[in-house]
């Protein structure tokens, strides 16, 4: 009989231990990726609908002071954007197709503002957090401007990935949460996705 429970024990051990083991590597086979474009709330939302994001979290990041306060940060006083950060699963999507929604989904002309929305923390910017975020981000950047989609010059800031601070839990979701709430989102010609895949893929034959 008392063999019988040790030999339970191990395995349930084993199984609880196999059961770590496999989420491990399926989170390790999830990648990150952390954009400004606006209010965090509207950036969170379009980007948690798509397929292929696993999650989203709201926060703060591109700035100089440690654990910043969202009135801090509205303040003007620490340099942080509002930003989403995004886990992805790049057999479903590529770090490609989310650059293209995020420059669908806000006006990356507009220096420090997105609509009535005005100060550096909504200022439009891709951190990346590797070399190949980075040559990506400058590779749509020169091909939209290239192509002349946006009346004016893209503002968007290509910088490396700090430390992402969470907000505070009351903004994550907040849309969702408040679906009445507000949040401006501007939404960009098709012209941005043909462009992007054209400079990706090649011209459609």
């Amino acid at each position: 009989m008392r063999r019988i429970f040790w030999v339970a024990v191990f395995a349930a051990v084993f199984l609880a231990g196999g059961a770590d083991h496999s989420e491990a590597i399926q989170m390790k086979a999830y990648r990150k990726a952390a954009f400004a474009g606006g209010c965090f709330w509207g950036m969170e939302k379009v980007f948690a609908e798509l397929p292929g994001v696993v999650s989203t979290e709201v926060g703060y990041t591109g700035g100089t002071l440690k654990n910043p306060s969202y009135e801090a940060v509205c303040a003007g006083r620490t340099g942080h954007a509002e930003a989403v950060e995004v886990a992805y699963d790049p057999s479903k999507i590529s770090y490609e197709d989310l650059l293209e929604f995020f420059f669908l989904h806000h006006d990356p002309t507009t220096l420090n503002r997105q609509g009535p929305d005005i100060g550096t923390q909504y200022r439009s910017a891709v951190f990346y957090r590797d070399e190949s975020q980075k040559k990506a981000a400058q590779k749509a950047i020169e091909a939209l401007d290239g192509a002349g989609v946006f009346k004016s010059k893209i503002v968007t800031l290509v910088e490396p990935a700090g430390e992402f601070y969470r907000a505070e839990d009351y903004h994550q979701k907040y849309l969702k949460k408040n679906p009445f709430g507000y949040c401006s989102i501007h939404l960009q010609s098709k012209r941005v996705s043909e462009v992007l895949r054209a400079a990706r893929d090649g011209p459609a034959k």
